[in-house]
């Protein structure tokens, strides 16, 4: 059996606009949303790499969005006990978040990353012309990522995307390297800190508790779902009394860009019954990440009691 020395995954939608980018290399299809995380997809690639003749010298390449890449990483890092992976993600979701920070995961009945590990690429290539064929609503949810680094850990960040808001929807060259860069700086500082989120690396779940519940219940895309998460955290911080008024309407202000209204359909009782499926909760509580300033986040341990009762009184003024 021949040796395959690469092999690439990737969904149909990216084939089927860079189909010529992949001749004459092994490539693995899979098909959209988050159902491709799933065990029985995992065993299938599995499978198809025994019958490429793939060993420890291939390396395997993820070509897409944050579900190939999380996807491709936890497939390299499990077979033989470990491949060499890189990523060549193709959304700017990707560009910013999922494709950077070492995390791999797949889910489990209804259990978001349940089944991961802590395993960083060789390689990452980023092309900006990838985001060409992105629509409005991809780019929105990479927009949600960088304005979350700008609240959780860059002022500056934050007002650069007040002031060029429209040219980097538009992914106006000169904004979008500013960003896209600042934004990998900021991610890579926490995780070179702190890589298997211990402490400092929870700041970026901020938005992210209420926005997967979100984004579960109602499919809500990811960027949606998170700017909810991340304005519902704007509230609650400032009605804890940690955040200013000030800094909250500013922040607010900036997230309206992102968000629509909460789905008529999600009740408190069934976004906290979401939420005890996420697993960085630790019995009965979990840590929820808050903001003192725009520019600096604050870990708070909740209890669920406490956070459905902060979700009920915070949907009433909804």
């Amino acid at each position: 059996m021949r040796s395959a020395p690469s092999v690439v995954i990737t969904d149909m939608i990216v084939r089927g606009f860079y189909g010529p980018l992949f001749t004459g290399l092994d490539v693995i299809e899979i098909g959209l949303g988050e159902r491709m995380k799933d065990l029985r997809v995992v065993e299938r690639i599995y499978r198809e790499f025994l019958e490429l003749g793939v060993d420890r010298s291939t390396t395997v390449w993820g070509v897409g969005g944050g579900i190939v890449c999380d996807l491709t990483g936890f497939i390299a890092s499990t077979f033989m006990r470990g491949l060499k992976f890189g990523f060549i993600p193709t959304t700017l979701l990707a560009q910013v978040d999922a494709g950077i920070g070492g995390k791999n995961g797949i889910n489990l009945d209804g259990y978001k990353n349940i089944a991961g590990v802590f395993r960083q690429p060789r390689s990452i290539v980023l092309s900006f012309d990838f985001l060409r064929t992105l629509s409005d609503s991809d780019i929105l949810c990479g927009i949600a990522e960088i304005v979350k680094y700008g609240l959780i850990k860059s002022a500056s960040l934050f007002k650069f995307l007040e002031r060029n808001w429209s040219a980097l929807c538009s992914l106006e060259p000169r904004v979008l390297k500013k960003t896209v860069v600042e934004s990998i700086r900021i991610k890579t500082d926490i995780v070179r800190k702190d890589a298997e989120e211990c402490h400092e690396r929870k700041q970026l779940n901020f938005g992210h508790t209420l926005g997967h519940a979100i984004e579960k219940l109602s499919q809500v895309p990811h960027g949606e779902a998170v700017a909810l998460g991340m304005s519902f955290a704007v509230r609650l911080s400032a009605a804890k009394g940690f955040l200013s008024e000030p800094d909250a309407r500013q922040a607010e202000s900036l997230l309206e860009k992102l968000k629509r209204p909460v789905p008529a359909t999600l009740s408190p009782e069934l976004l906290v019954r979401a939420i005890h499926k996420d697993k960085k909760r630790r019995g009965s509580r979990l840590d929820f990440i808050m903001l003192e300033k725009i520019g600096k986040a604050r870990i708070v341990e909740m209890s669920f009691s406490e956070l459905e009762k902060s979700i009920h009184d915070l949907c009433q003024h909804c």
